[in-house]
């Protein structure tokens, strides 16, 4: 079995996204050609920043880049240790989100095209889906709508595991909600939207 990595998962606009393993001991971020990370802005310092993999985690440092490196809106000047779910931003124009290895990324629009595309509607008194005007049959389970509807109302951007539960779960049944059971979620959110 292959042993699971952190990565860095980059929000494009469309409701895209764009992911790196840290597969590496050292991981260059910056539009350079030659960077692990490839940004191609002219904000960004060809070699802007890199990521360092320890024995007690991983480790963010700015290359003295023109336009900074910041972790959760704080400016990185010395080395930054990262934790699950940490934004990224580079020249205040990429947001990267870390993900710890063994943990669940956070959900992105992936999972569906956004609604304007795909033809996606929601109905939320009948809590019914159709796609292109196709109806899927029988109707999704309350929790299967609600990811859904979140998911469709962040356009594209990153929706935390902590929204997940506090809009899936009710705050009675949100209690020892695992991550097991939102990727259980995702799965079979995932299977019934490919019906259609």
């Amino acid at each position: 079995m292959q042993q699971e990595v952190a990565m860095l998962i980059l929000q494009r606009g469309e409701g895209g996204s764009q992911r790196w393993p840290l597969n590496q001991e050292l991981m260059n971020i910056g539009r350079g050609p030659d960077c692990d990370i490839v940004l191609p802005d002219r904000v960004v310092s060809r070699e802007h920043a890199f990521i360092q993999r320890r024995e007690d985690g991983y480790y963010l440092f700015d290359r003295n880049s023109k336009n900074g490196t910041f972790v959760n809106g704080e400016a990185v000047t010395a080395s930054r240790v990262l934790h699950d779910g940490d934004e990224i931003q580079i020249a205040l124009r990429f947001r990267l989100t870390f993900v710890e290895a063994g943990a669940t990324a956070p959900l992105t629009m992936d999972l569906v095209s956004p609604a304007s595309e795909s033809g996606l509607q929601l109905d939320d008194t009948r809590r019914t889906v159709e796609i292109h005007g196709r109806a899927l049959t029988p109707p999704l389970s309350v929790a299967q709508y609600r990811l859904l509807k979140t998911l469709v109302e962040a356009e594209g951007a990153v929706v935390s595991r902590d929204t997940v539960v506090r809009v899936v779960w009710p705050e009675d049944e949100s209690v020892g909600v695992t991550e097991q059971a939102i990727d259980a979620l995702v799965r079979r959110l995932r299977e019934r939207l490919a019906e259609l």
